[in-house]
């Protein structure tokens, strides 16, 4: 029997494509990108476009197991244990269980075991010696924050803080919009003047590609901010590389030439922004010739950006994460929102910034996670803990200090900053940690029992995008593999072993998706479970009145279903105008404007160590450490390389190929120089990868500090010094 199933991608992209699943006699056969999607319109990325590979891996976890060896990365399954390549090759032996350190148990077994557990920890040490840890590995909204939330809340388990990777950006950005939206992908085509602003899109965001590729076919110039040399970069009319952590000294110095030479819109300023006379001082400082300094970029190219992106019309940023990932991050994003509103480029088709959209569509968030349960176990809220910290939190915190760890969703073993903490903490042998997960990764290393997960082939869910305007329904295609089980399965089964008797455990898949769509939110009027089954659904947005509005430069009235949400004001904020200036930041001990302060891990730094800039990025097609651990995937990538400026090597005597070491206070890592040019003098860049893929079992993350952004308390990934070396004789051997 053959047939065609509906669904959406998941992971940690702004996309969400609209997906066709080829299913024949109970297995999937195909994978497409659905052509009735409007924005992902029938295409995927090279990633998802191999997700048969991901799906029938035969390095899938199929069965609990039960940890009977020594912590650490000795214990990879990789070709053993009970994963499906062992059940391929003869199933479960002895053998095989005396390599990986695995014992296969049955859901029962493991069940009891985590119940048994939980319930001793919290009655010597209390329940928020308990801890979840998750991100971004699904972004259906129930897989990834429902019945897993419902549980650790009626648990009374400390809640985690899930700041890792966006939450400075989303900070900045509320401070001046007051709410995660903006531009929509299909306006792009009517840009003339794009800039990618951290924005690897066509690597990244490869569903707003051929929007941008329209607009340039239509005149368009596409700029690209960017410290790295990205493939949208390469592909730039214009690209400006940028030291890092400078982004707020650049956009400082942008409004400098905009408001000074009278280029900003005066009516909506006066109409629909608050402080902009804070702003107009402020600016004064920023000079184009000072900003240079900071940023690398000459004046005259600072001078040439503003006026551009002020008389080119219409204009749009396109913003993204890699931004907000220094010690300024928030401040960085907060600048950068500012642009559009003194422009006045929100008022046009094609206008304004888009980084996040994520805060249109309301699932009912509340609802579905029940933070109210926490009142059963504690009769207060829980204590929180923040995701970024967890090498500090597993070896310093102690009142209570955690004694269990459940990680779903997430490998941080490889993710989390300052590893060697984290690894240290992992290793504890009073540290219950339980990983459900769908391979054996980093994290599974340091595992008491795995639990096996589904894949978005394997369950069903629905979903919302940060990168368009539409919510869709993933159906579920396949059976689960074995004995795998998606998250909300795990959790309501954890739940009943935990004797916990509220309803809301006792939900079902199909009505927890009604919950999501019951939204008292106007945008969501008219989305259902039936209709979104059916195929992805556009959010009823508004639209904005007056027949003057014209796509700029076009002559003709712009269509009706464009969405411009701050057209005429209406921002999100307290004060309802866009916050120029925020009493709030005044309030939390920050420049009320905007400022640029440089991180304390740069070449600005008062008192620097060491002499070179690390990017700590992610690869292009490894989206985090997700596929990390596919060979399909991995041939897409050339991980271990460390990229260094021609001067910067040859100043260490380093060539071409050569070993190197890559060091700071916080621990080393060993990797092969690539002198190519993807990075300015003082600049070095490396990619995450598994530590257990890299020799000494080290990851970039050996690197990174668990020092915390102005706003949000996100990562610093990119603000980090170290110095390399070259890798002589024997030592150098791979």
């Amino acid at each position: 029997m053959k047939k065609v199933v509906r669904a959406a991608c998941p992971h940690d992209c702004p996309d969400a494509c609209g997906v066709l699943i080829t299913v024949e006699d109970g297995r999937a056969t195909k994978i497409q990108g659905d052509p009735e999607h409007p924005v992902t319109r029938g295409f995927l990325c090279a990633k998802v476009a191999k997700y048969l590979d991901r799906v029938y891996s035969p390095d899938r976890v199929l069965y609990p197991m039960r940890r009977i060896g020594p912590k650490g990365p000795a214990a990879f399954a990789g070709d053993a244990g009970m994963s499906a390549r062992a059940t391929q090759e003869g199933g479960f032996t002895p053998r095989a269980a005396s390599k990986s350190s695995w014992q296969r148990i049955s859901w029962d077994e493991a069940l009891d075991e985590i119940a048994s557990r939980f319930r001793s920890i919290a009655a010597e040490f209390g329940s928020e010696a308990i801890l979840p840890y998750s991100y971004g590995g699904t972004l259906g909204a129930l897989n990834s924050a429902s019945m897993d939330r419902r549980f650790f809340h009626r648990l009374g388990a400390s809640q985690l803080d899930r700041t890792i990777c966006s939450a400075a950006g989303e900070a900045g950005l509320k401070s001046v919009l007051g709410a995660k939206l903006g531009t929509e992908p299909e306006q792009f085509r009517h840009s003339k003047y794009i800039i990618a602003w951290a924005s690897n899109i066509h690597a990244n965001n490869v569903h707003l590609w051929p929007f941008i590729v329209e607009a340039r076919r239509n005149g368009a110039k596409l700029v690209v901010i960017d410290p790295y040399r990205t493939r949208t970069a390469e592909c730039a009319d214009w690209y400006l590389p940028i030291n890092p952590g400078t982004d707020a000294a650049l956009a400082l110095g942008m409004m400098q030439v905009i408001i000074g030479e009278q280029l900003y819109d005066a009516d909506y300023v006066s109409k629909y922004t608050l402080g902009f006379e804070q702003l107009r001082e402020k600016v004064k400082e920023y000079t184009p010739e000072g900003v240079a300094q900071w940023t690398g970029i000459a004046a005259e190219d600072v001078k040439m950006l503003a006026r551009e992106y002020a008389t080119v019309r219409p204009a749009v940023i396109r913003l993204n994460y890699g931004v907000q990932r220094s010690e300024g991050g928030g401040m960085a994003t907060r600048t950068v929102c500012m642009l559009p509103c003194i422009t006045g480029s929100w008022k046009e088709v094609g206008g304004g910034l888009q980084m996040s959209l994520s805060g249109a569509a309301d699932l009912n968030a509340g609802a579905l996670k029940r933070e109210d349960l926490m009142n059963t176990a504690l009769l207060r809220s829980a204590r929180t803990l923040n995701m970024v910290e967890l090498g500090r939190i597993l070896n310093e915190v102690d009142d209570p200090p955690v004694k269990a760890l459940f990680v779903y969703g997430s490998n941080p073993a490889a993710v989390c900053p300052n590893h060697r903490e984290v690894v240290r903490g992992l290793k504890r042998p009073d540290l219950f940690t339980v990983v459900h997960e769908q391979f054996f990764t980093d994290t599974t290393d340091y595992a008491d029992i795995v639990l096996p997960a589904t894949t978005f082939f394997e369950h069903k869910d629905v979903q919302k995008a940060y990168g368009h305007y539409y919510v869709q329904v993933s159906n579920q295609a396949i059976e689960p593999l074995a004995e795998c089980r998606s998250n909300v399965d795990t959790f309501r089964a954890l739940a009943k072993r935990m004797g916990f008797q509220e309803p809301c455990f006792d939900e079902s898949v199909d009505d927890m998706i009604d919950l999501a769509l019951e939204s008292p939110d106007p945008w969501m009027e008219g989305m259902d479970r039936d209709r979104l089954e059916r195929g992805p659904a556009r959010l009823k947005l508004p639209v904005v009145k007056g027949a003057d509005l014209r796509l700029a430069g076009q002559g003709k009235a712009a269509a009706p279903a464009y969405f411009l949400p701050f057209a005429n004001g209406g921002f999100r904020t307290s004060s309802g105008k866009a916050e120029l200036y925020s009493e709030a930041l005044k309030a939390q001990g920050l420049d009320p404007v905007a400022d640029f302060i440089p991180p304390g891990e740069s070449r600005h730094a008062e008192h620097r160590r060491l002499p070179l800039e690390l990017l700590a990025r992610k690869a292009d097609n490894f989206l985090n450490s997700t596929f990390s651990n596919l060979p399909s995937i991995q041939e897409m990538e050339e991980p271990g390389l460390l990229e260094i400026s021609k001067c910067d090597a040859q100043t260490r005597g380093i060539a071409e190929g050569d070993r190197v070491r890559v060091f700071n206070q916080r621990g080393d890592i060993l990797l092969k120089a690539r002198v190519d040019g993807k990075v300015q003098a003082g600049v070095v860049s490396a990619t995450l990868n598994w530590a257990k893929m890299t020799p000494g079992f080290q990851s970039i993350n050996s690197l990174t500090s668990e020092k915390l952004t102005d706003m949000g308390n996100s990562a610093t990934f990119y603000s980090v010094l170290v110095e390399v070396e070259k890798i002589s004789g024997a030592a150098a051997g791979d």
